[in-house]
């Protein structure tokens, strides 16, 4: 993965940090995003360099705007005149029955771990070199009570993923899914965000194999 330009969304906590390590120790050169946490943002960034990352930028991104979607794109095309692997990663969540969930918390999840994960690989779909992955989740191929809308999304990114892999040839397509995994989402229950990150990174290397287009289950290797 040296010299490789990786892209990860929601990179600031979570599992998206924790891949951003992986990626740095294989000396990658890595574009960060946070949203909210741009404290938590500058500590990933830091540690990567620590970690051997060869070069870096921590970059905000609001996947629920459609002018931080393009003006994020346009910073990133500018510095890095491409991108290697774009990592669909940033995620919401609200956990609670469908009743309880407000318009507001609906269109969070939408927006973000769908509508925004769809434009913003439309819009650097020409300058990606190798691959897509995205994160999709056990809650995307088995509803679950409290999650609907949650589930709805990540459905939709399984079937946005296999029907990319038959428009992009040329480029690996694959959907990573996790199951519970702790972090700040799940209150910290689950699967350490560590594990779930070796797998994306064995996915990126080549060291799983995964056809274009296909789920790996992150439970599978655990």
């Amino acid at each position: 993965m040296r010299g490789k330009v990786v892209l990860i969304t929601g990179s600031s906590v979570g599992i998206g940090r924790a891949t951003a390590y992986e990626f740095a120790r294989g000396g990658g050169r890595l574009i960060i995003t946070y949203y909210r946490d741009r404290e938590e943002g500058e500590k990933t960034l830091q540690r990567c360099r620590e970690l051997g990352m060869e070069e870096g930028v921590l970059l905000y991104l609001n996947l629920m705007d459609n002018e931080s979607i393009l003006s994020f794109s346009r910073e990133v095309i500018k510095r890095f005149k491409g991108i290697d692997i774009l990592i669909n990663n940033a995620g919401v969540l609200a956990w609670k029955s469908l009743r309880e969930q407000s318009f507001e918390e609906i269109e969070a999840q939408v927006r973000t771990n769908l509508e925004g994960l769809i434009k913003l690989t439309k819009v650097l779909l020409p300058h990606v070199r190798e691959m897509v992955i995205n994160i999709g989740s056990g809650a995307g191929k088995m509803g679950f009570p409290e999650l609907t809308t949650y589930c709805a999304t990540k459905f939709g990114v399984r079937g946005f993923t296999q029907a990319l892999a038959q428009e992009e040839r040329g480029l690996k397509i694959v959907c990573v899914n996790p199951g519970m995994t702790a972090t700040r989402m799940t209150g910290y229950r689950g699967e350490a965000p560590e594990r779930v990150a070796r797998i994306i990174y064995g996915v990126a290397s080549g060291y799983i194999r995964a056809p274009s287009g296909s789920d790996v289950d992150v439970w599978d290797f655990l």
